[in-house]
């Protein structure tokens, strides 16, 4: 419950306000338990929502405005932070995971593991601040995804959430065109290590010389006997027996990271790798929809690290492979060179190849402008039997020169394809 008492700021709090039992910036989601926080946006104040919020029956809105039910603050926004951080500080255990790929997967198997309180797909500042607010003081851990896309943004993220674990996933080439570099892209995620506890992936282990590692081989935390097939994966981690439905590599080595996080909560192990069977990642995040073909579903976004990493998961499976591959967004002035190599990876895992939208022709053999173009193509040559990889950037970003870039949404190529499964 946030008490309207004890703020660590500066607030003239209306007399009809009342406690509230979460925060919101969206005002749709203001009801009598969630209050409305007015902040700033790129095309309008939330102070021109308040009234909204305040007719849905939020408790209160934490606004500049002299409104009803307001606690009225100079700064809406460094107001919610200020408050974020007071309520995380009653929390004994924050995990912040961070990566170019990997950290929704990666939270869901510690959150799985930990038995967690975890971020839901939003992970801007102010998604963050509300979480740590309706959670701070609960007696559950926290996972907390955080995500960048510019110079400084972790510095900010580290100072809100203040996590005593962190976490790097993975370093690859992402957001780019902000962060120049991998280099930079490891300067930067690398803030996370400040954490009292440090952990990261064995692929991200080079950037990071002498922090423990999870994974498999010789990480510092390792599971065992790694086995990937169609059904899902399978490894040993400190002698107990870890089963994972529909999972690749890459959802084992998130699971390795959840266990090791457990066991060093004092958690019980056999109790964790039971809870992390039933992890189910969110859609889009290489989701394995079996039926009369295969399909992996990853189209949430993608870098030609994740990329890869899909494409070789192909070997796991029987039957013949299919890759549906579209762009890959923020690659800086390399992004021909580095679409044309995973065109080359693609040629090697799966098949048969097709690429759609921009640079379609080096990413397939059979190359399509559009969705649409791509579908009509594709829906005779299925055949039952088929795995069908489905990965692209989604979305729009923008440079730092604001030249616009558009992904292509290729989760409209699953829809149809499940639409054809009964066919």
């Amino acid at each position: 419950m946030l008490q309207l008492t004890d703020l660590p700021f500066a607030a003239a709090v209306h007399t009809g306000a009342r406690p509230a039992q979460r925060l919101t910036w969206d005002s749709r989601q203001a009801d009598p338990d969630t209050a409305f926080v007015a902040l700033p946006g790129e095309q309008m104040h939330g102070n021109a929502f308040a009234e909204q919020a305040l007719s849905r029956g939020a408790p209160f809105v934490l606004t500049d405005l002299d409104v009803p039910r307001a606690v009225r603050v100079a700064d809406a926004r460094q107001a919610l932070f200020a408050w974020a951080r007071q309520e995380r500080a009653n929390n004994p255990l924050v995990v912040g995971i961070t990566g170019s790929v990997g950290k929704t997967t990666a939270k869901s198997y510690a959150a799985a593991a930990l038995e967690a309180h975890f971020m839901p797909v939003f992970n801007t500042l102010p998604a963050i601040a509300c979480f740590l607010l309706e959670f701070g003081r609960s007696p559950q851990p926290l996972v907390v995804e955080m995500g960048i896309d510019r110079v400084g943004e972790m510095r900010e993220l580290v100072d809100l959430v203040r996590p005593d674990v962190g976490i790097v996933t993975s370093i690859g080439a992402a957001h780019l065109e902000a962060l120049g570099s991998l280099d930079g892209v490891a300067r930067e995620k690398g803030v996370i290590l400040e954490a009292p506890r440090t952990l990261v992936s064995e692929q991200a282990a080079a950037w990071f010389p002498g922090v423990d590692t999870y994974g498999f081989g010789t990480a510092t935390h390792a599971g065992q006997q790694l086995k990937v097939g169609a059904a899902g994966a399978s490894f040993r981690f400190a002698g107990v027996e870890v089963h994972l439905p529909l999972a690749s590599q890459v959802q084992a080595e998130a699971a390795v990271l959840g266990l090791a996080l457990a066991g060093q909560a004092g958690l019980d192990v056999s109790a964790a790798a039971e809870r992390l069977t039933a992890v189910r990642v969110p859609g889009g995040r290489y989701r394995v929809l079996p039926g009369r073909f295969t399909i992996i579903d990853d189209t949430y976004n993608a870098s030609p690290l994740s990329v890869r990493a899909a494409l070789a998961s192909l070997g796991a499976y029987g039957g013949r492979k299919i890759s549906v591959l579209g762009r890959m967004l923020e690659l800086g002035e390399d992004e021909q060179t580095m679409h044309a190599e995973i065109g080359g990876s693609a040629r090697q895992h799966a098949d048969v190849t097709y690429g759609v939208g921009l640079f379609a022709a080096l990413l397939g053999e059979h190359a399509y402008r559009t969705v649409p173009e791509l579908l009509e193509a594709l829906r005779p040559e299925l055949q039952s039997g088929d795995v069908v990889l489905v990965k692209a950037s989604r979305g729009i970003s923008w440079t730092p020169e604001k030249r616009l870039q558009e992904g292509v949404g290729l989760e409209s190529v699953v829809d149809a394809l499940l639409s054809w499964e009964g066919e």
